[in-house]
């Protein structure tokens, strides 16, 4: 036996009590590494008192419920993280965790999603569930995770859309819009339905409709009834034209870099509150609807009924006769009329 090799001994029973300390402060830390939170964070333009923003608490309520201390959730409304729009780009680079995208968002890159922009194609808030929960949903899910990088998780049902006028026109037809500066958000998706509407699309980011409309920088906007009031643009107009053109929707979505990094438990966690915050947005919006029309003849505002026939006629002629009609898949306008 060598000194050396003493010495090696030596050193290592000397460092004993060390190392035995230390696997205790490794023992003491591996709780704490486990206890990171994954952070998830969400960018929604919707404003506070909208349904489609007090449902991200939901979400995050019932996160903190099913998987305590393993997400930290972060809400941003207003577009204060992300600009409107921008949300889908932002996921796909792993830069943003959550957002609530439109059909609209998604047909810049899936084409095929391009049906779900036209107007007088979904008919009712249950067919808009049924389709999107079905088969049809699970092909055109399937496409928009290859092709966005995000992961649509449940369908939001914003509110059925309505034109929102500035001042009071007598609007039958399509033809009566001509000329209307309606403001629109700024893809080529939207400001096509707004032209097929008849009026004259203006491209505009939903924080800065007020002022627009208070200002006569717009002639009106269409949005779902709750979130006209939610945004108090019945401050600022004088008429709501019941034109029903568009069962809206929102998906709330997830980048697919988010959602691969998590475990089969957490994935299930994260899509059971997304389906909970939806179907709490669902059910309040409806309830919402059946009312509010009351509430906007009580502050003033003029509520007509055009020729739903001329509007729908209009409408769909214009999208068949456009490049949009040709993108969408053979036998899919059938498939969504004959669910029921």
């Amino acid at each position: 036996m060598t000194s050396r090799t003493v010495i090696s001994r030596r050193n290592i029973l000397g460092a004993a009590p060390a190392l035995c300390a230390a696997a205790a402060l490794g023992a003491v830390g591996l709780p704490a590494l486990a206890q990171t939170k994954t952070v998830l964070r969400i960018s929604t333009p919707a404003v506070p008192d909208d349904w489609h923003a007090k449902m991200w608490t939901v979400f995050k309520d019932a996160l903190e419920k099913s998987a305590p201390g393993e997400f930290d959730v972060q809400i941003n409304l207003n577009a204060s993280l992300f600009k409107q729009g921008t949300e889908p780009a932002a996921m796909a680079r792993g830069n943003l965790e959550l957002s609530s995208i439109s059909a609209f968002d998604i047909a810049k890159l899936v084409p095929e999603f391009s049906i779900f922009t036209a107007g007088y194609i979904v008919k009712d808030p249950d067919q808009q569930q049924k389709i999107f929960n079905g088969p049809i949903g699970a092909e055109l899910f399937k496409l928009v995770s290859e092709k966005m990088e995000v992961t649509p998780l449940a369908t939001v049902y914003l509110g059925t859309r309505q034109v929102n006028l500035r001042e009071v026109k007598n609007v039958k037809t399509p033809a009566d819009l001509k000329g209307v500066k309606l403001r629109m958000p700024g893809s080529k998706e939207w400001l096509f339905l707004g032209n097929a509407l008849g009026a004259t699309s203006t491209p505009l980011a939903f924080g800065e409709v007020y002022l627009g409309l208070k200002t006569g920088t717009i002639d009106g906007q269409d949005n779902p009834l709750p979130s006209v009031r939610a945004a108090k643009f019945y401050e600022v107009t004088k008429q709501i034209v019941l034109t029903s053109h568009l069962v809206d929707g929102i998906f709330i979505a997830i980048s697919n870099k988010s959602f691969n990094a998590l475990s089969a438990a957490q994935k299930q966690k994260v899509t059971a509150a997304a389906q909970a915050a939806a179907t709490f947005n669902n059910e309040n919006r409806l309830k919402e609807e059946a009312q509010i029309v009351e509430f906007f003849k009580k502050e003033g505002l003029q509520v007509t009924t055009p020729d739903l026939a001329a509007f729908r006629k209009t409408v769909q002629e214009a999208y068949l006769n456009s490049e949009y009609g040709q993108t969408w898949p053979k036998g899919l306008l059938d498939r969504i009329n004959a669910t029921k």
